[in-house]
Order: structure tokens, then C-alpha cells, then sequence
């Protein structure tokens, strides 16, 4: 082998330690919002889901808090209480649940925020039709 094909292997060779699987960054899972049912009659409690999807298990993810926002004027926050993260051991938790009742027709773009120390991680919405029931105040009377 020639100088150029040496010199040509040992760049090979750096460049392909300098894309190992050990010095890969870890990939962070994003936030998907369900509301089940997205469309009803009024009163109607909803369900929603948060589901982080995708990425690893990375620690900036563990034990998150969870704010909801209705988009009726009404939120409520849900708060982690967990045991130390653990690198290669820790799993982190990946769908959280809440419900909200919703007493009046209208379309509420419902929003949840996931936080860790004061730092917004991701954000994600959901848009549900609520339609005039039985009682409703917002329902035309003759």
C-alpha cells in the first residue's frame, strides 16, 4: 500500500471511531395527545392520553410533571413521584391519563405541557367538540 492508500485508511479509521455507537446521543421521545371521545353531547367527561412515543429512555424524561390545560379556564397538574434515575436500568414512564367533565358545547383545543425543573420538554394538543345536550345552558330555548 502506497502513502495515499495508508494515509487514506488511517483517515477511514478515525473518522469511523468518531461514529461509534458509544458516542451517539441519545434520541428523545416526543409527546402524541388522545382524547377519547373528541366529539359529544354535553355534559361529557373526557378522557385524554399523553403518550411519549419514540426515543430512549433518557433522564431528562424521568419523572416529569404533566400540566393540562382544558381551554375551558380550568387546569390541573400531575406530578411524578419517583425513584432515582438509574442509567441502563431506569424505564422511563411513558403515558399518563386525566379526565375533565365538560359541562358546556363548544370546541376546546386541550393542551398538555410536560416539565421537568422549571423546563418545558414538549407540548402537545388535542381539539374536542362538545355539542349542545340535554341541560345545557348554551342550548337555544324558544
Amino acid at each position: 500500500m502506497g502513502r495515499v492508500g495508508a494515509l487514506a485508511a488511517v483517515v477511514a479509521l478515525a473518522v469511523a471511531g468518531t461514529t461509534g455507537a458509544g458516542d451517539e446521543k441519545p434520541k428523545k421521545p416526543h409527546l402524541e395527545l388522545r382524547a377519547s371521545p373528541r366529539m359529544a353531547f354535553s355534559p361529557v367527561n373526557v378522557l385524554l392520553t399523553a403518550e411519549l412515543i419514540g426515543g430512549d429512555d433518557v433522564e431528562e424524561y424521568h419523572c416529569p410533571e404533566l400540566e393540562w390545560d382544558w381551554d375551558d379556564g380550568g387546569k390541573s397538574v400531575h406530578e411524578g413521584d419517583c425513584d432515582p434515575f438509574e442509567p441502563g436500568k431506569t424505564t422511563i414512564e411513558r403515558r399518563f391519563t386525566a379526565d375533565h367533565e365538560y359541562q358546556k358545547a363548544g370546541i376546546y383545543q386541550i393542551k398538555a405541557t410536560m416539565r421537568r425543573n422549571n423546563h418545558t420538554l414538549s407540548i402537545a394538543t388535542v381539539k374536542v367538540t362538545v355539542r349542545p345536550g340535554i341541560g345545557d345552558p348554551t342550548m337555544e330555548r324558544p
